[in-house]
């Protein structure tokens, strides 16, 4: 027993030697970021210890504004400082370089056009005008649709980066291509409380920005595109909720700009 215990000791000690440190790290890292997420960059933390500094009528979309600077946190600062102090990354080998920017704005010019339809589209269903805006008072305020929106970019640096710059350049030198396809994964099940049509779409979507963000280089590239996608499907419900305009049709989208212009 003593002597195929030592053989065994051995045989993890050869294979621990074997692992790359960046990418075991890389991996372990990311679930561990988005643990201490959930746990204290939620809006239940900062309504139970920060609330109370501030007038009532902004501790609602202020709450939600402390979870996207967690996610900004959790998913950019540490996880570059980590690959920086850690492991002697440069900046343009852990995906915030330029890249190839001629190349992703051509794109992202190219995307645009399907995500004001696509976003049309789906804010038609009851579910998307139930979730979004996420913060509900946003949709009856315009003071507060526009602070809730300048917040979430923080939380898109920091979710982009999570996936689409730690994990996938992170794990690149040894998975190859596959880090496209592992980067993709958590992303979507943590859609998993999301409409079915936007959980499905998650997996599209999440393969399809590794892939755009590997070509080019850069993670830069999928944090406006993300964030339009959100900002046009918050607007188009937001209007739907206020005009009660229902249909895709071009005329039911002229129905609605004119019920709302003329509000």
């Amino acid at each position: 027993m003593k002597e195929r215990l030592r053989r065994e000791w051995h045989r993890l000690i050869t294979a621990a030697r074997a692992v790359d440190r960046q990418t075991a790290f890389v991996l372990a890292a990311a679930a561990l970021f988005v643990i201490l997420q959930m746990n204290f960059g939620t809006r239940a933390v900062f309504r139970e210890t920060l609330a109370s500094r501030f007038p009532e009528a902004w501790r609602g979309v202020l709450a939600w504004g402390w979870w996207f600077a967690a996610q900004g946190v959790f998913g950019f600062v540490l996880p570059v400082a980590c690959l920086v102090a850690c492991f002697k990354r440069r900046p343009s080998e852990i995906g915030l370089g330029l890249g190839d920017w001629k190349l992703a704005l051509t794109l992202a010019l190219l995307y645009l056009p399907f995500v004001l339809v696509g976003t049309w589209i789906l804010s038609d269903g009851g579910a998307f005008q139930a979730n979004y805006p996420h913060y509900q008072p946003a949709a009856l305020d315009w003071r507060f649709f526009a602070v809730y929106e300048g917040l979430f970019l923080f939380y898109w640096i920091g979710w982009e980066y999570l996936w689409r710059g730690f994990v996938l350049f992170g794990t690149a030198r040894t998975l190859g291509l596959y880090a496209i396809f592992v980067q993709a994964l958590p992303f979507a099940i943590l859609h998993f409380e999301k409409p079915l049509a936007e959980a499905l779409l998650s997996i599209v979507g999440g393969v399809a920005l590794g892939a755009l963000v590997w070509r080019c280089r850069s993670f830069w590239i999928a944090v406006p595109i993300h964030a339009l996608q959100m900002l046009m499907l918050d607007f188009w419900c937001t209007l739907r909720i206020r005009t009660h305009v229902e249909g895709i049709d071009p005329g039911a989208m002229i129905d609605l700009f004119r019920a709302w212009l003329g509000a």
